[in-house]
């Protein structure tokens, strides 16, 4: 559930802070010029028959309609944040990576830089290699399961904590959903990203949620998700965390970090339903973020830490 402590809904379907915290501007820690990026998550296409209340072939079309606006708008890049496909009731792998391949051929429409985040259900009955072989990131960036790139003055950070407990990867259905980790040198590796640019705007991206500190199923949060937590907030210069995973998506705030969690593409039938977002970051460190359809956004100011 969103936090109705910080939120209240307005016309279109977007949200504002209603108690948002005090506000402050640093010249060392502006952004550039206004970024603007979109942003999808859980899409989760495979070319099956609909279950509960996801629809897995109805995902192309919804895809098909969020680059379309993409392309529209004048924006920077785009991610998704991780379960860009799933799998065939039989649990064939080769069909799985047609199903990617269909799905990111989509994604790559987009007339700019497309990111990927790695989720679960991207390793269901495929290695991470083979997502990774399968999908590109720009750059330097390629074929990397967490890295990180700069675009308008800001320094985006995307994690993969596709992890068991013993720190082997996902590997072709080889996990427990509930249980997902950051590995040691990831986290370390995390530090020294954000120490490398203390006076840059930081967005952390990952699939699985790491504000377990909130109202939050802990079932659907990074195990060591608090280590992470507490690198973060350790770097003021972080403004925000974008998320996935929780499909009915989710807000909540602690230290002047914002957690959004995007709702899940997946959920409900096309083309009365779909979920999409372009978030625009601010020369002051406000974060926007524009919800189209289903999808709920706000106003994020920036804020001082408590």
């Amino acid at each position: 559930m969103l936090r109705r402590a910080f939120i209240k809904r307005i016309s279109g379907g977007v949200l504002l802070l209603s108690t948002a915290p005090f506000l402050y501007s640093c010249e060392s820690k502006k952004v550039s010029k206004k970024l603007r990026f979109g942003v999808v998550s859980d899409v989760h296409y495979a070319d099956r028959d609909m279950f509960i209340n996801r629809y897995y072939r109805q995902s192309i079309d919804k895809m098909r309609e969020a680059i379309d606006r993409f392309n529209g708008s004048g924006l920077d890049f785009i991610i998704e944040l991780g379960d860009l496909k799933d799998m065939g009731t039989d649990k064939n792998p080769a069909q799985a990576l047609g199903f990617l391949d269909k799905i990111e051929g989509q994604l790559q429409s987009f007339d700019g830089p497309v990111y990927h985040v790695l989720g679960n259900h991207d390793e269901d009955c495929i290695s991470k290699a083979d997502f990774l072989a399968h999908t590109s990131n720009p750059g330097n960036c390629k074929g990397k399961p967490h890295y990180s790139f700069k675009a308008k003055g800001v320094q985006c950070v995307v994690l993969d904590a596709n992890f068991n407990a013993d720190m082997s990867d996902y590997d072709c259905g080889n996990f427990d959903w509930t249980s997902a980790w950051l590995p040691k040198e990831q986290l370390e590796w995390l530090d020294k990203e954000l120490a490398s640019q203390p006076k840059t705007p930081t967005l952390i991206f990952v699939h699985q949620m790491l504000d377990s500190f909130s109202d939050i199923d802990k079932n659907l949060c990074v195990g060591n998700g608090d280590e992470a937590v507490s690198i973060i907030e350790k770097h003021p210069q972080v403004l925000a965390v974008f998320q996935g995973h929780h499909h009915p998506g989710h807000y909540s705030f602690r230290n002047g970090i914002h957690y959004w969690t995007c709702a899940g593409m997946i959920e409900g039938e096309y083309p009365d339903h779909n979920v999409y977002a372009v978030v625009e970051v601010r020369p002051n460190g406000d974060i926007f973020i524009e919800g189209f359809r289903d999808c709920i956004g706000g106003e994020f100011p920036r804020s001082m830490r408590q």
